[in-house]
């Protein structure tokens, strides 16, 4: 019902202007308050008390833009390398390596404490606020409430909506606090609030986890979520590699994990031509990935980077973490093998033409949402397998148009 609303608001404003435009929006905010007197008391049988759930919602309503950037999330939206550029740029490089020497003591006891590699941990900072720079000023209940109410992030926003509550009533953040990203992250290594909620750490014991002002409380927090995600201090992220010639792109498959040695045995080397036996344990079980597929770049991600993802679960964006991190350690970050710059990433509407493309062909991709993700690359990869192609799951133009022809 309240897609069908937000497409009659579209059509209205293209068709019949203003007067018509406004009713609409009218009807789909009486969609909301209905809604959201049903999460009230939802809210109610969980424990909230009456007075945090009144102040809470108090004079909230949808918010348009929240819609808008929930579809075009950067690390899914953007190719891969602007992404990049923009996350690892020469400003967040410099800042990062301030920071480090800045916070040297501090990240010292962090890292002792929870065994998190401390240019980790900077990057995070860095790239999630720019180092505190930018927390986000979107109203946290107003953010969740919208993507609860309506799209395919309703799950979502249901349970982190409930999280800000319990937050709220247990007296860790007031109301007015609660701000952060249009996606309801917050602080200065935006966690979201069940991630708060089972994370958040009191490093200094004043009683409060303050990931809003106190860096103590944001760098254990951050170290004792990615802990407990499974990262291993000085084991690394990854390594870039270079593949041989006609390797088989089927085997860079997130969901394949092979130990070093077989990776080595398959031809896969240092992409500086450096000895991957003599850098890291034989035994270190990794992924192949090729973000860009066989005309980019390649890398091998250890537990690690699988750790990052569980921060965000963008290939882009634990890339970006594991690549600054290197720069803030002034290690080079810089990667070897080039970006296929040419190729344009592709639109909503076209992702989910590959994706129903995929479905016409008998070539099963999941849901027709618009996201590149585990389904469709393993439908691309049959797809591109059974043509003859480099079975490296890379959705481009030029493979919509051909899956289209």
């Amino acid at each position: 019902m309240a897609r069908f609303l937000r497409m009659t608001i579209a059509l209205a404003t293209a068709y019949f202007g203003a007067a018509t435009t406004a009713t609409a929006q009218q009807a789909e905010q009486t969609s909301f308050s209905n809604w959201l007197n049903s999460f009230r008391a939802e809210a109610a049988a969980a424990g909230i008390s009456q007075d945090v759930i009144d102040n809470a919602f108090e004079g909230v309503t949808i918010n348009q833009r929240v819609y808008e950037l929930n579809d075009n999330q950067p690390e899914f939206s953007r190719a891969i390398w602007d992404y990049l550029d923009g996350a690892v740029s020469e400003r967040r490089v410099t800042d990062g390596r301030a920071k480090m020497a800045e916070y040297a003591s501090l990240l010292s006891v962090i890292e002792q404490a929870y065994g998190v590699d401390r240019e980790i941990i900077v990057a995070i900072w860095g790239l999630e606020s720019s180092y505190g720079a930018i927390l986000g000023n979107y109203d946290a209940i107003q953010a969740l409430a919208t993507l609860a109410f309506e799209g395919r992030r309703t799950g979502y926003g249901r349970s982190q909506l409930m999280g800000a509550l319990k937050i709220i009533q247990n007296g860790y953040a007031s109301r007015d606090e609660l701000k952060g990203s249009w996606a309801g992250a917050m602080g200065h290594t935006q966690f979201i609030p069940t991630t708060y909620l089972a994370y958040a750490i009191d490093h200094d014991g004043d009683g409060r986890r303050d990931i809003w002002n106190n860096l103590g409380d944001v760098f254990a927090s951050t170290a004792n979520y990615l802990s407990a995600s499974g990262y291993r201090e000085n084991e690394g992220w990854g390594v870039e590699v270079k593949l041989p010639a006609g390797f088989d792109y089927s085997q860079a498959d997130a969901a394949k994990k092979k130990v070093l040695v077989e990776w080595t045995a398959a031809g896969v080397d240092g992409a500086d031509g450096s000895d991957l036996l003599a850098r890291f344990d034989p035994n270190i079980r990794a992924r192949l990935r090729v973000p860009a597929g066989a005309n980019g770049p390649a890398f091998l991600t250890f537990g690690n980077f699988d750790a990052i993802l569980k921060y965000n679960r963008s290939t882009a964006y634990a890339l970006a973490i594991s690549l600054l991190s290197e720069e803030a350690a002034n290690r080079s970050g810089a990667v070897i093998g080039g970006w296929p710059r040419s190729d344009r990433p592709l639109a909503l509407e076209e992702r989910k033409a590959l994706q129903q493309a995929l479905t016409d062909r008998g070539y099963d991709p999941g849901p027709v949402d618009g996201i590149i993700g585990a389904g469709t690359k393993r439908a691309l990869r049959k797809w591109q397998k059974d043509a003859g192609l480099p079975a490296d799951g890379y959705a481009s133009a030029s493979i919509l148009a051909r899956l289209q022809s």
